[in-house]
């Protein structure tokens, strides 16, 4: 039976009334009636306590009324949820701050409030603005994902009684690239090393550091954000195998990186350290948003000097000048940036002949279509070499090719 009693007893005037009953587990509740009038108070507790048996009952679901009442809190409230979760696990905070800014700005453009109010017409309408506004497909794909991995996560974990994006298709980001970046070719590094070498100091990052900075970030692949951590006990030098390691806390994956080096950038780099602090980074770096164009100083510094070599022979430097060697951006509209020394480092070991699956390894990629949508047209191919057995497949007899028993014609 439902009680009415208000706390600090009756002579509590103009105070508001609460209501103890029972709910469908049998457990006792204690809620605030929200009123100081006593009728309403009354119908408010016959309503809880009828509600409960209804629920005892199953007339009511617990679980559906639950996830009702979930459906109605804010977008905000829920996605302060989600980045907690992205957190705990472990996602990088770039990536937790971008998801977030695209899933606010789909839900003011779509006017949701409550999570209930989310509706695959309005996002639809939203990836189409931002397509008529000539945006790239990787940045249209970005906002999707970002999305439909938060209603997602609202309908696995009982938010929303189902997905409501989950009929929304994500354009293929490849599809619509802006942005290709360009590998390294061999002859340009040479170019790069020796003139960055004999060069000023950049960005307040004196030559040999920059030499040392762009060699480990082609033969580790590593991004600029893991070069910045890496300190003199990172580098495990004296091994017959050099390597260098980055925390999980600094890199994209968020696993722990162990990434090998050539024995004579190993000397090159035991050398140097000498003059280091035994703490601390080994390498100065600019700012995050400087480093590409440090690199592209020493690219232009460089290109000069390969220019230059021409010396008095025009036709020579002619056709040196109308090539695309040591460009920040080639003829078919790749640039180089500082990423693409990364890039540099997978596109080299696929020339090489690394097996595919020690390429991912190497560029740490989540799968291994990931590896060969971006590197399998530079593995050597064997196709050539598989078609052309074709003829002697054809005019061999089919006992030879292990073909005889099963198709042997019955005399």
């Amino acid at each position: 039976m439902a009680t009415v009693f208000k706390r600090g007893g009756t002579n509590n005037r103009g105070g508001r009334y609460y209501v103890s009953y029972f709910d469908h587990n049998g457990a006792r509740q204690t809620r605030s009636a929200r009123t100081s009038d006593k009728s309403a108070a009354d119908r408010i507790a016959a309503k809880l306590e009828g509600d409960a048996a209804l629920r005892r009952e199953g007339v009511i679901d617990p679980h559906l009324e639950g996830i009702s009442l979930e459906a109605k809190r804010t977008v905000a409230s829920h996605l302060d949820d989600y980045k907690a979760k992205l957190s705990a696990a472990q996602c990088h905070p770039r990536h937790i701050q971008n998801t977030e800014t695209c899933i606010n700005a789909i839900a003011k453009a779509g006017g949701f409030q409550v999570v209930s109010d989310i509706a695959a017409d309005a996002v639809n309408r939203f990836a189409r603005d931002l397509r008529e506004k000539d945006l790239a497909g990787r940045t249209i794909h970005a906002y999707l994902t970002a999305i439909k991995s938060f209603t997602k996560w609202l309908a696995t974990n009982h938010k929303l009684p189902r997905d409501p994006l989950a009929s929304v298709k994500k354009p293929n980001p490849q599809a619509d690239i802006r942005r290709k970046r360009r590998m390294l070719l061999l002859d340009e590094w040479q170019w790069l090393r020796n003139a960055t070498a004999a060069g000023p100091e950049r960005l307040e990052v004196p030559a040999q550091e920059r030499v040392f900075l762009y060699a480990l970030a082609i033969q580790t692949g590593l991004r600029s954000s893991e070069l910045r951590t890496l300190t003199p006990g990172r580098l495990f030098l004296n091994q017959v195998q050099p390597f260098v390691t980055c925390e999980a806390g600094s890199t994209k994956n968020r696993k722990n990186a162990r990434q090998y080096i050539q024995a004579d950038l190993a000397k090159e780099l035991q050398a140097f350290l000498k003059t280091k602090p035994a703490s601390g980074p080994i390498l100065r770096m600019p700012h995050v948003t400087d480093v590409a164009r440090m690199l592209r100083g020493d690219l232009a510094a460089a290109r000069e000097a390969w220019l230059k070599q021409a010396g008095k022979d025009k036709t020579e430097l002619a056709k040196r000048i109308a090539t695309d060697f040591l460009c920040v951006k080639n003829h078919d509209g790749e640039v180089l940036d500082f990423h693409s020394l990364r890039h540099t480092c997978g596109a080299w070991l696929a020339m090489a002949g690394a097996h595919p699956k020690a390429v991912q390894a190497i560029m740490r990629h989540s799968t291994i279509v990931l590896t060969m949508d971006t590197y399998g047209h530079l593995f050597p191919g064997q196709e050539a070499e598989t078609i052309s057995r074709l003829p002697a497949m054809m005019v061999t007899k089919p006992s030879s090719i292990g073909f005889g028993k099963r198709f042997s014609v019955r005399k």
